[in-house]
């Protein structure tokens, strides 16, 4: 499923999580909010980033800016 800003009320489950329990789920219920979890722990806190935060966040990972060398 993909994400859309203001428009994603339920979490979802990132497409980049493994099958080994290393999870984070994403939602984004307002265009100003892109709110982040870990599966495994629903109730507990979430990391809330504005859109241009995000962006920049997905494309960096996009351009492989995280892979191990």
């Amino acid at each position: 499923m993909t994400i859309q800003q203001g428009a994603t009320q339920e979490w979802t489950k990132s497409s980049y999580s493994a099958g080994n329990g290393a999870c984070v789920e994403i939602k984004s219920p307002t265009q100003g909010l892109v709110s982040v979890r870990d599966s495994k722990d629903p109730q507990g806190p979430t990391l809330d980033f504005g859109p241009e935060s995000w962006v920049a966040f997905v494309t960096a990972v996009n351009d492989g800016a995280f892979e191990a060398a």
